[in-house]
Parts: C-alpha cells; sequence; structure tokens
C-alpha cells in the first residue's frame, strides 16, 4: 500500500472510489428548551432502516479537490493505493484565518475499510497540520454516517457542535443534523 499526493492524471478516476456509507445507526440530535435556554442531547440510536448511500462526492468537493491538484487553490489531497488500485482519498485545505485544517472529504473503498487506513490518513493530516503550527484539524459528518462519527470519537476529536438546518429546515426529522468534530493540536 503506498501513500502520495493525488496528481492531476488522478482526477478522472477519483470518483469511483466506493466510498458507500453502511450504517444501522445514526446520532439522535434531541433539543429541548426554548429561546436561549435550549439544551441539546445527542445519543446513538438504530435506524429505522439501514442506511446504504453511494455517499459521491459533491460537485463542490470534486471542483474543490481539481482546485487543489492542480494548484489553483492551497490545500493537500492526498492517495492511498494498493495494486495499483486507487483505494482512499483524503482532501483537507488549511484554513489560516481560524489557524485550522479543514477535512473536505475522506474516502476509502469499501472493500479495504476496517483495516487502519482511514485513521493513518487523518493522523498524516493532523502531522502536517502540526508542521504548519496550526491550532487544529475540523471535520464535519451527517448524524447519519455513523461510521465516520465513530471514527472522528475513536481519533480524539471533539463533538463540538451541530447544525438542525445545514442542508434543509428539516435536519432533525431526516436524522442528518451535521456534525461539528475538532481535533486540538495545541
Amino acid at each position: 500500500m503506498q501513500i502520495r499526493s493525488v496528481e492531476p492524471t488522478d482526477l478522472s478516476a477519483l470518483i469511483e472510489i466506493d466510498g458507500t456509507i453502511d450504517s444501522g445507526s445514526y446520532l439522535h440530535v434531541e433539543r429541548s428548551g426554548e429561546g436561549m435556554a435550549i439544551a441539546w442531547k445527542i445519543e446513538e440510536r438504530p435506524l429505522r432502516t439501514k442506511v446504504s448511500d453511494r455517499n459521491r462526492p459533491t460537485d463542490d468537493s470534486q471542483f474543490l479537490l481539481k482546485q487543489i491538484v492542480t494548484g489553483a487553490e492551497e490545500g493537500r489531497a492526498l492517495l492511498a493505493e494498493h495494486d495499483g488500485a486507487m483505494i482512499g482519498l483524503i482532501v483537507a485545505q488549511a484554513q489560516p484565518a481560524f489557524g485550522t485544517m479543514r477535512l473536505i472529504d475522506l474516502r476509502i473503498d469499501f472493500d479495504y475499510r476496517r483495516q487502519g487506513l482511514a485513521s493513518g490518513m487523518v493522523y498524516q493530516l493532523i502531522s502536517e497540520a502540526r508542521e504548519q503550527e496550526l491550532r487544529a484539524v475540523s471535520a464535519e459528518t451527517r448524524a447519519n454516517n455513523f461510521p465516520a462519527n465513530q471514527l472522528f470519537q475513536k481519533l480524539g476529536f471533539d463533538l463540538t457542535g451541530l447544525d438542525t438546518h445545514r442542508h434543509s429546515n428539516h435536519d432533525l426529522v431526516k436524522e442528518s443534523a451535521t456534525m461539528f468534530w475538532y481535533a486540538a493540536l495545541k
């Protein structure tokens, strides 16, 4: 297995990395209180129906990846290969105004999961953020992407916030609130 920087010639094939999300659980977000006196309770719960989402990269993330790889934008894109097959991708961009490295996309081919590859790629990103003297690495997940939430918790990230309206006005009803994770480096 080899991890290297993504090259422009890799771009068209990267979309084929099978980033399917399979999950039977989600992070249930419950709100109580009114006005400024609100409280949030977050707990693991089983999904009504198992999620199996192809999780294709969004047009925005594909565009940003292309910008980073071609040098039009600052950032980092690493590719994991095994026997010539692309099996993992991590894309991140430093946000100097906040002193953070923002993880934009992390996908490991379905057949190569649970082998430590995602952890290794995130640790490499954390190492690069430390070299740049940044204060944290940040990431976003959806509440219904339980494997990603488990990964960030396992890697020592703190759940630092949530957005119940990021993708629609009904994210709580749809069990897909956005979760914000931070790994403090200093």
